[in-house]
């Protein structure tokens, strides 16, 4: 049996899912590498998997995305890096026990991570996925991999992991609030919210059922168990609660995916498709938040602020507008705490979460 926790062990790991070391394509293949071996990002069996990533994709993306990540590098690094160790340092500020970072892939890794919890002493451990929707390419999969690690090295840790928050009051007021900034500021037709796509097969595997995920046209308006676990009710949840806090009308914003990968059906609409559409539809002036990311990253400021506002002004658009994530923003540390300090004042017990499926067979 585990000793009981009191204030002084506890401590809260932030988890994220990475960013190459450098722009070098060395690196970029090697995160790469990590990345898409992960069986809950590709999840086929383990010789498919490595012979897609082999033959079609190591050969050909890491000097493509090499490329990009030049796009945003900053002196200080990855953009991604440098504000989730921001954010990292601001709530250790605010609270009075350890705060460290970790992600899934690269550096700092996970295990770095609970390493230095372990070695302070750290016994009671609160995990706080930086992805306010579940899907198993993201939060599930960094969840699973600091599990692995403290049954690894820490086995005596216990830890309790912050549910998914998507429709947090208070994370919804943050988002509302750094998108009502720009909305007050620019001329707008239009909000789009572009979420990263997953494939439709990752929504099906996350239905505890087996029967009720994209099996109905409004599966996601309803409710269901299957909800807890479904990455697009959330998403849509997210954006709904969003524009009711902004008083935007239904036929003012849309919901999006972008970042789709191989020929297997993803959730629709796609950005790339929806922003070559609009100015056709009289859109000509449009903000966009991507709320799947509280940090900016690649897939924020190279494929949506960039490459985005280049595919809609060559359809035809006017005016486009990208809103930067929650990033450091003190709503978004007020968010941070609260939870923190839930879990400080009430205790957790050892937690198993209920992963949406096992890996693909190795």
């Amino acid at each position: 049996m585990n000793k009981p926790a009191t204030k002084s062990n506890k401590g809260v790991l932030l988890l994220n899912l990475g960013s190459p070391d450098s722009t070098d394509t060395q690196d970029v293949r090697r995160y790469l590498r990590e990345f898409l071996s992960d069986p809950r990002v590709i999840d086929a069996p383990a010789p498919v998997r490595q012979t897609i990533l082999n033959l079609f994709i190591l050969p050909f993306r890491p000097r493509q995305s090499a490329e990009a990540y030049e796009k945003i590098w900053t002196e200080e690094g990855s953009p991604l890096i440098v504000t989730s160790y921001q954010v990292t340092d601001l709530l250790g500020e605010r609270v009075d026990i350890p705060v460290e970072l970790g992600m899934r892939y690269g550096n700092p890794s996970t295990e770095d991570a609970i390493r230095r919890l372990k070695g302070r002493g750290i016994n009671d451990l609160l995990i706080i996925p930086l992805y306010p929707h579940y899907a198993m390419s993201s939060y599930e999969t960094a969840v699973a991999k600091a599990q692995d690690v403290i049954e690894k090295i820490a086995p005596e840790m216990r830890y309790t992991v912050q549910a998914p928050y998507y429709n947090d009051a208070d994370y919804i007021d943050a988002l509302a609030e750094v998108t009502r900034d720009t909305l007050e500021k620019e001329d707008w037709d239009h909000v789009l919210f572009s979420y990263h796509g997953i494939p439709e097969r990752h929504i099906r595997k996350g239905d505890p059922s087996g029967c009720y995920c994209l099996r109905y046209e409004d599966c996601c308006q309803r409710e269901h168990p299957a909800q807890a676990l479904c990455y697009r009710h959330q998403v849509f949840k997210t954006s709904s609660l969003v524009a009711e806090q902004l008083d935007l009308p239904r036929e003012k914003y849309s919901v999006t995916f972008q970042s789709r990968l191989g020929n297997d059906p993803w959730l629709k609409p796609f950005t790339d498709q929806e922003l070559e559409r609009f100015p056709t539809r009289g859109i000509k002036k449009l903000v966009v938040l991507c709320p799947a990311f509280v940090s900016d990253c690649l897939e924020t400021l190279e494929e949506i602020a960039m490459e985005g506002k280049e595919t809609f002004e060559e359809a035809g658009g006017k005016h486009f507008v990208y809103v930067p994530c929650l990033n450091d923003h003190p709503r978004w540390i007020d968010v941070l705490e609260k939870f923190t300090r839930t879990f400080i004042n009430q205790g957790g017990s050892p937690v198993k979460i209920t992963h949406s499926q096992q890996p693909a067979a190795e």
